[in-house]
């Protein structure tokens, strides 16, 4: 049985490595120390404790860090020996490569200063839960996104029928698939 082979990329390119939970500084700093070029993007909270405030930096993207290197065997394998590297994503066995404009845009936005923060990765058709507000713990399907607002619809499959609602964006998280809560949404 012949077995064909994946091309080699020579090329530098950036490649998502998912870390342990709480370790994305600790893979930053080792890989960093190993000669790979490093993207950790982080913004700045305040934490409060009984005692004392502080700034701390929050990864943007928990339990993620960004590596660019030219995707060949032995540079893999020196980034997966890294204490806290749990694995590079990709799909089907292989790696995958991240937008080099996508990087770009998430360090231009960082680099403006405007406020920003973490939010779920939200598409048109999503099952989605409402987080807070007077819609809490109602689930439906976004169907369109406009100025922060995500319409939300409420389907009853048995009479086909729906009804739809204009909910904050940010008041809505994803559902993971298999786990609705709600039986006919």
């Amino acid at each position: 049985m012949l077995t064909r082979l994946q091309p080699i990329c020579t090329e530098a390119r950036w490649y998502a490595v998912h870390t342990r939970s709480n370790f994305e500084q600790r893979v930053a700093g080792e890989l960093e120390s190993k000669g790979f070029e490093i993207y950790l993007p982080a913004y700045e909270e305040l934490h409060q404790w009984r005692d004392r405030k502080k700034r701390v930096a929050v990864p943007l993207f928990p339990g993620y860090v960004f590596a660019r290197f030219p995707d060949a065997p032995g540079v893999r394998l020196r980034l997966l020996q890294t204490a806290g590297v749990a694995r590079i994503l990709g799909t089907a066995g292989t790696i995958e490569a991240v937008q080099e404009d996508e990087i770009e845009g998430v360090r231009k936005l960082l680099n403006s200063r405007v406020r920003c923060f973490a939010h779920p990765f939200l598409r048109e058709g999503v099952r989605v839960r409402v987080k807070r507000g007077a819609l809490r713990d109602l689930e439906g399907i976004v169907v369109r996104f406009a100025n922060n607002q995500a319409r939300l619809v409420i389907s009853v499959s048995l009479i086909a029928q729906s009804v739809a609602a204009e909910v904050d964006i940010s008041h809505v998280e994803p559902v993971a698939p298999g786990r609705s809560g709600q039986a006919a949404a």
